[in-house]
Formats: structure tokens, C-alpha cells, sequence
């Protein structure tokens, strides 16, 4: 039986911020929590989706935007990625908070 877990599924949103301490947790520590929790916690597996979505499609943008920085470009993309990840993440913590779906921008849908 699924329970409801509002905190739970915050928490999973905030722990994107580890990316700016660790540099990758921001995408280990929510797969690991949605991994673990899909099942047991509802619209667990939806938030979760998203999030690593998100992460991964922010992985493939810094890649890009590294390589292109090279040109000089790709500094101001890793600029919008980095406050992306640091603003979104948050907005969509409080909307969990108040039970309303996430949305992540410019997230390519590797997981459906």
C-alpha cells in the first residue's frame, strides 16, 4: 500500500542542490530516493521522473556548454544552466509542498 509522504517528496526536490556541493549528487541522491521510494510513496515515481529528467538533461547542456566554452560561448550557458539549477529545484520544492506538480524546464524525457 502506497503512502502519502509531502516531505519525502520535498526532500527528493532539495537534494538537487547537492550538485553544488558534491558536483554530482544532485542527481545520485534523488535516484537513489525515487529509486527506493517509487513504489511505497505516492506520485513518488512522477516527481522523481522528473527530477533525474531534469538532472540528466542539465548533464547534457553543461557538456555542451563546456565544449563550447572553449569558444567563449558556452560561459554565459553555463551560467543560465548553473542558476537553473539552482532556482528550479527550489520552486519546485515549494510546489510539492503545496501538493502541485513539479515542472522542469528544457528537460529531455529520457524517463517516461
Amino acid at each position: 500500500m502506497m503512502r502519502e509522504d509531502n516531505q519525502l517528496i520535498v526532500i527528493t526536490h532539495i537534494t538537487q542542490l547537492a550538485t553544488f556541493v558534491t558536483g554530482f549528487g544532485g542527481l545520485v541522491i534523488p535516484l537513489i530516493i525515487w529509486a527506493t521510494q517509487k513504489d511505497q510513496v505516492l506520485d513518488m515515481h512522477e516527481h522523481g521522473r522528473k527530477i533525474v529528467n531534469f538532472q540528466l538533461s542539465m548533464l547534457i547542456y553543461g557538456i555542451i556548454s563546456g565544449i563550447l566554452a572553449l569558444i567563449f560561448v558556452g560561459f554565459i550557458l553555463l551560467g543560465i544552466i548553473f542558476l537553473l539549477l539552482l532556482i528550479i529545484p527550489i520552486i519546485n520544492a515549494v510546489k510539492a509542498s503545496n501538493g502541485e506538480n513539479p515542472n522542469y524546464p528544457l528537460s529531455i524525457e529520457f524517463i517516461k
